[in-house]
């Protein structure tokens, strides 16, 4: 059955273009995280260890939020390894870097994912698709904070 939601089918297109490469990045980020949360040692072992179990849990829950976002604009949402590869910007991390390391690589990989949704708000907006743009609030909300939160462990006194 052919979908009638208001939306024009090349902006659905363009919208679900970009909701693509923001599912490819978040799943990137889902699976740095996850590593992280495995491999983590040193003095703030308990704390990051329990800090990215949180993070990697919440970002299984937005990667499905995205994927049925795409697939509500009835396109094919990614799903493999390969197409993230291709579509994400995030890059994946080398070998175990140290807890600091991979609190600097969360607050870029945060910081990454919320350049890639903002880049699908235009196309969002023109279509006045205000599901997409409540999707893309909620999204760039907590990887701004997530990012905040993240640089403060790297203060030094």
């Amino acid at each position: 059955m052919e979908i009638d939601i208001g939306i024009k089918k090349e902006d659905r297109a363009k919208i679900a273009k970009g909701l693509a490469k923001l599912l490819a990045d978040s799943y990137t980020l889902y699976l740095t995280t996850h590593n992280f949360h495995w491999n983590v040692t040193g003095p703030m072992f308990n704390t990051l260890h329990l800090m990215f179990e949180g993070q990697y849990t919440e970002l299984a829950s937005a990667v499905d939020l995205i994927a049925e976002r795409i697939r509500s604009l009835d396109f094919p949402a990614p799903g493999t390894y390969k197409d993230f590869e291709k579509l994400a910007s995030l890059k994946q991390p080398e070998g175990v870097p140290s807890a600091e390391e991979m609190i600097r690589q969360l607050v870029r990989g945060h910081e990454g994912v919320a350049k890639t949704a903002r880049a699908v708000v235009p196309a969002a907006e023109k279509a006045q698709d205000e599901a997409t743009l409540d999707l893309i609030t909620q999204r760039l909300q907590l990887h701004e904070k997530t990012g905040w939160m993240l640089r403060a462990l790297l203060e030094k006194d």
